[in-house]
Parts: C-alpha cells; structure tokens; sequence
C-alpha cells in the first residue's frame, strides 16, 4: 500500500508539471467548474502575455507562406511580403526574434486558439463573427471581395453564372462566408490553401475566383490572360492583427505601436517596398491604413 501511494504521488506529481508544460507553449487546458462538477470539463485559450513573450525572447506569428506579395517564401527560403514587413517591424519594437509560423486561411483562429501562435498576420479580414473568437487590433489595410476570371469569359455580375458554373474560394476565406450566405445557390469549389486554388484556376477549374480584392487583382496583374471582372463585391473591410481572445497585454501593446508607425507613415513605405512593384503606386492611398485605433 504504501509502494502505491508512493507511485500514485510520483504520478500526479508528473501530471501537474506535464500541465504547467503544457500552459506555458500555450496549448488548451482543460477546467473544471468545481461548484458544479457535473458539468464537465471545457476548453480554455491558453496564451503568452507580453511579458512572457519578452521574457522568451521570441514571438510565434503565423502569416502565409504562398500569397505573394503579402506572405510568401521566396527563393532562398525566407518570408517576405507586405504581413512579413510589417511583422519584422513589431518584433523588432518589441525587442525579440521572430519565428514565422506558415499558415492557412482555414486554421488562423484555430493556431492562435490553441497556442501554436501569439499573433496572426495573414491578410486576416475583421468580421462580427471572427470578433466573437479573436481580438483584432487596429487596422493597417483596406480591402473588399473581388472575382477574376479568365479573359475569354470574364465575369462582370454574379447574376450572370449559370446553374453549373463554379466560383473557387479558398475555405475560411471570407469570400466563402459571404457567398454562401448571400449567394447560397452558387456552386463552390473549394481549397484549403491560396497556391492549391491558383494552380486549380490555372488548370481551368471553376469559372472564376473569388478572394479579397487585392488578391485577385494581384493575381490578375502577376499572370496574364485574367481579368478582375469584379473588383469590388460586397461590403468595404479592413485587415488587422488578430490574437488570442483575451490576451490583453499583447493586444494593448500592438496598438500602441502601430499608433506610433502611422506617425512615421511606416505603412506607406512597407506599401511602397513590397507592394508597389505589383500595384504601382496607383492603390496606394486606396488600400494603406496607417495606424488608426478602432
């Protein structure tokens, strides 16, 4: 008896310190309601607080790794793009490295949920909806819904596409969501990832692609034979920073900062070093926030 009192003290001893592992690389944790046991166990946002980020000495940000020009891996393996800039710019305020995580539309809220990330910045549109799980810091873009479609047969409405025709639509992008609630009738084909559904559309899959508005005219202006029939679908919106619900420190800090880069016109010239070449400097004003609190 005494052995096994022994061993189960060891045991619970190696369970707590697995959970305080686990706590701190930011994973799920599972709680009790104590003045209500039978209700189970739920599910909890663990995070890394500002202070806990610098004391580490490295921030987890999760940005795209095939959407150029704003999250891409270039040819000598590193990230870059309009996100990457920008995200170099807050590690390098906040005084720490950065570790890119790569990510795709579908799991952002998912990686910043269970701890996989302290940060997302990947093109990340603010909705009522993502509110309710994530909390967005201001903004630093403007952007819309946009299709483009091939020249031989652009697409100019939405009431133009027949019974069998497909838009593509990457999931968890916000084309998805407002396609199918104001357009639940059209047939969509979906990817999990921006270079699965470039490469689908350029192997004639779908009539059309719909996607944030500077995607689609990215991708209209990179690749020739494609037209933005559309390029504005569906309300105006902005792109922000989003972290973990709750994480109050990283969230006030990343505000306070993006105050003091939109004195000094950062976004302007993260525009003007990894957009303009895409763009010229034509969308400029159109689609750069530079630092403006909500």
């Amino acid at each position: 008896m005494k052995n096994f009192k022994k061993w189960t003290g060891i045991g619970l001893a190696l369970a707590l310190a697995l959970t305080g592992s686990l706590a701190g690389c930011g994973n799920k944790a599972a709680v009790v309601d104590k003045e209500n046991p039978a209700k189970g166990t739920e599910s909890k946002e663990i995070f890394r607080t500002l202070d806990e980020i610098k004391e580490d000495g490295t921030i987890n940000i999760g940005v795209f790794s095939d959407k150029n020009p704003f999250g891409y891996v270039d040819e000598n393996g590193d990230y870059k793009g309009y996100d990457v800039y920008f995200a170099d710019r807050l590690a390098e305020d906040l005084g720490v490295k950065v570790n890119y995580v790569s990510t795709e539309a579908a799991n952002r809220i998912e990686y910043l949920q269970t701890g996989k990330v302290d940060m997302i910045l990947a093109n990340f549109t603010v909705t009522d909806e993502r509110r309710e799980e994530v909390d967005f810091a201001s903004p630093y873009m403007n952007v819309a819904l946009g299709v483009v479609s091939r020249n031989d047969n652009v697409v100019k409405s939405l009431d133009e596409l027949g019974a069998d025709d497909k838009i593509i639509v990457i999931s968890g992008t916000t084309a998805e969501t407002w396609l199918t609630r104001n357009y639940p009738d059209i047939l969509l084909q979906k990817f999990d990832s921006y270079a699965t559904a470039k490469e689908a559309f350029e192997n004639g899959t779908g009539i059309a692609w719909a996607n944030d508005n500077t995607e689609v005219i990215a991708f209209s202006l990179q690749n020739d034979g494609y037209t933005v029939g559309i390029p504005s679908l569906g309300s105006n919106d902005t792109i922000a920073p989003a972290v973990t619900k709750g994480n109050t420190t990283l969230l006030e800090w990343i505000n306070e900062d993006m105050e003091k880069l939109g004195k000094e016109q950062f976004f302007r010239k993260d525009y003007e070093e990894t957009l303009a070449g895409t763009y010229g400097d034509e969308y400029k004003d159109t689609l750069v926030v530079e630092g403006v609190q909500q």
